[in-house]
């Protein structure tokens, strides 16, 4: 299939910049594989959506303050911190990339100081500090996406609420670069609410950058998804095993519980930590994943093409057409859907 299958046209209006006041009043979308039908919830509902036998899987990691602020120059620039190299050496994309060439000096406030060493594809820079740089990243932002367009003072204003509020309540092992959003829906009541019927179970994928890379080829076979690392403990898939065994539906929490789940799958051999570069696509035959909670995603982005593997591309581009009609927002502090 071709990239061009899965674009759509999307209102700039409809991109939220915020979330919902309370994190389970936002709108959730139910959309049926079976019937096609569409109907239209609060995510405060999801209790009462799910059926006796659904059991859900979260991604329970935790999103690291990654998003860097910098002056090089005087003028401000910022990094996205993609993985540390050694104590005082990280590599992150810069932003604008043009600013950073090699032997720039970076003022990242507070005395400490960086010096872009190396430079790579796509704005990828190595930097080094004279401090550590889990210094400099513990003063970080949370890493919203670029397209949320929070410059450095907006940022700044709103930074203790997006560290908050870009975080699944239920966050345990840090090391991730991005949220799994389809759980920012989540609060504590809800959760309380959901294990009155049914089971919950977390597994952890570290989100890296493999979960937002661009897609660069037309023909979507030909695209190569990044390495991220997923744990999954033996008592949990032990779990998962029985419950799918006795009748239960599988309900992921996410496209990255989607990935962690369905690659567990296909491992030879069990293992309780393992790296996954699955790439699901149309075609893809799902082994684990019977209902899946997901957020509403870019257009041609690997995570629009997961949801259009799962039910089907016609079906998710009417979804999003509906959605968009009925003013849903999207990304990452935008709206949920329910996919049964």
């Amino acid at each position: 299939m071709k990239l061009s299958d899965f674009s759509f046209d999307l209102p700039e209006a409809r991109i939220a910049k915020f979330p919902a006041g309370k994190r389970s009043e936002s709108k959730l979308m139910v959309v049926n594989r079976e019937t096609g039908d569409v109907t239209h919830h609060i995510f405060s509902e999801l209790p009462d959506l799910l059926e006796k036998n659904d059991f859900l899987i979260m991604n329970n990691t935790k999103v690291d303050p990654v998003r860097i602020f910098a002056l090089a120059d005087q003028k401000r620039v910022e990094i996205l911190v993609i993985k540390k190299i050694s104590e005082n050496i990280f590599e992150g994309f810069a932003l604008p990339a043009k600013r950073l060439k090699i032997g720039t000096k970076l003022d990242f406030g507070n005395g400490r100081l960086g010096v872009v060493e190396s430079s790579g594809y796509r704005g990828k820079r190595t930097i080094s500090c004279n401090c550590s740089s889990d210094k400099v990243i513990k003063d970080g932002f949370a890493p919203l996406p670029p397209y949320l367009k929070r410059k450095f003072k907006e940022a700044s204003e709103y930074k203790s609420f997006d560290l908050e509020r870009y975080q699944t309540v239920y966050s345990k092992n840090p090391g991730s670069i991005a949220a799994p959003t389809a759980g920012l829906h989540f609060d504590k009541a809800i959760i309380d609410i959901i294990k009155l019927k049914n089971k919950i179970f977390e597994i952890t994928l570290s989100v890296g950058h493999a979960t937002f890379q661009k897609i660069e080829v037309e023909n979507i076979n030909d695209h190569k998804m990044g390495r991220e690392f997923i744990h999954i403990e033996k008592k949990v898939a032990d779990e998962i095993k029985k419950m799918k065994s006795t009748g239960g539906n599988l309900v992921a929490v996410g496209t990255t519980s989607v990935r962690s789940l369905e690659t567990f799958a296909l491992l030879d051999v069990p293992l309780e930590s393992f790296a996954s570069e699955l790439f699901i696509r149309p075609g893809f035959k799902f082994k684990m994943v019977d209902k899946l909670i997901t957020n509403f995603h870019l257009p041609e982005s690997s995570l629009f093409i997961l949801v259009s593997a799962f039910a089907g591309l016609e079906l998710m581009i009417r979804a999003y057409q509906i959605a968009i009609k009925n003013g849903y927002n999207f990304f990452s502090y935008g709206d949920a859907m329910l996919i049964i």
